[in-house]
């Protein structure tokens, strides 16, 4: 049963007010206004060289170009995968696809566009239902000694997709996009609701949090793949937060967004690994969202009439990390293993 009705605020609002109490209260952590304005600075210059837009999304080699209903489960199955990249050697999961090898994030990417053409349905809820370890392992084989991480609860992810979408959703992720007709919010609830695999949630300090993550960056991908038309358009699409991972918090402490203490620092330098729902890390992804609040309100008065939201903000920091992962190196990135980034 769809339990929206007995919510108080939009989902969006709880992950946002999650942020700010974090912010608030972070021991570790700082969102500094001058460092926002900078990296506001940084992004309005940016825009204004090369109109940074949604094109961008359909432009990459590795994501659809020309998006159907079909596509709409590509984004789907994609999402459900996409967590925990980082290597815990200096040896990374890599995957050769057409000539090209990809890491992190584009790898998982490159994996499963590998893997349809090589005839497995992976976009089919019966494939994600029944998939068994040992074809995961073929599919995300790589070209060196690391191999993807947390591959169970990968399989455990689609075994559960699969299972909902035939029990609830006609089998196609395309059934819960037109559900939420047009509403960013109805279907993060929806997603939320239905897939457990997709709730980011925690305690911070006895206070119960979410991030919701994965269950965002879905959507705006999907708005993203349809550049904000068709089946991609959400006419809330600027209530959604910034997506908490490990990548764009590294931009942000960059750009001097963030702050972090020196003992924080340290630990994150030692590569340190900290379990899910350590205070740290609760801290370091709550700041991220509220810094990509105040860097939002500060962009306002850069381009207007023009307004980035928080999607496009995060998708510009996360092209400037990995574009200017050279010199970001100098910045660490926490190192939690887990389902949710």
């Amino acid at each position: 049963k769809n339990s929206t009705h007995k919510r108080l605020a939009p989902m969006s609002a709880q992950v946002l007010g999650s942020a700010q109490h974090i912010a608030a209260r972070a021991r570790r952590v700082r969102v500094s206004e001058d460092g926002a304005q900078r990296a506001a600075e940084l992004i309005a210059a940016a825009t204004r060289e090369k109109q940074y837009s949604l094109a961008a999304w359909g432009a990459h080699e590795l994501n659809p170009s020309q998006p159907t209903e079909q596509t709409l489960d590509w984004v789907f199955l994609v999402d459900t995968l996409n967590f925990s990249f980082w290597n815990d050697t200096e040896v990374a999961f890599t995957v050769a696809y057409r000539g090209k090898q990809y890491t992190g994030y584009w790898a998982l990417v490159a994996a499963i566009n590998r893997a349809l053409d090589e005839g497995h349905h992976m976009c089919s809820a019966a494939w994600c239902r029944d998939v068994t370890i040992e074809t995961l392992q073929h599919i995300f084989r790589s070209e060196t000694s690391a191999n993807i991480p947390l591959l169970n609860e990968r399989l455990t992810n689609l075994h559960e997709i699969g299972t909902v979408l035939l029990e609830k959703f006609e089998g196609s992720f395309a059934t819960c996009v037109r559900t939420a007709s047009g509403c960013a919010q109805t279907l993060l609830n929806l997603v939320i609701d239905n897939f457990p695999c997709y709730r980011d949630t925690a305690v911070f300090r006895g206070t119960p949090v979410c991030f919701h993550k994965r269950a965002q960056i879905l959507i705006a991908d999907v708005w993203g793949c349809f550049c904000g038309q068709g089946l991609g358009r959400f006419d809330d699409i600027n209530t959604l937060t910034m997506f908490a991972d490990y990548r764009v918090p590294q931009a942000l402490a960059f750009t001097g967004a963030l702050e972090y203490d020196p003992e924080l620092l340290e630990s994150m330098k030692a590569g340190e690994v900290w379990q899910p729902g350590d205070e740290r890390e609760l801290e370091i992804r709550g700041c991220s969202i509220w810094a990509v609040e105040r860097i939002r309100c500060k962009l306002k008065a850069l381009t207007a009439p023009t307004e980035l939201n928080a999607v496009m903000i995060d998708f510009f920091l996360w092209d400037h990390a990995k574009e200017h992962s050279a010199a970001m190196a100098a910045v660490p990135i926490h190192r939690v293993r887990t389902v949710f980034y």
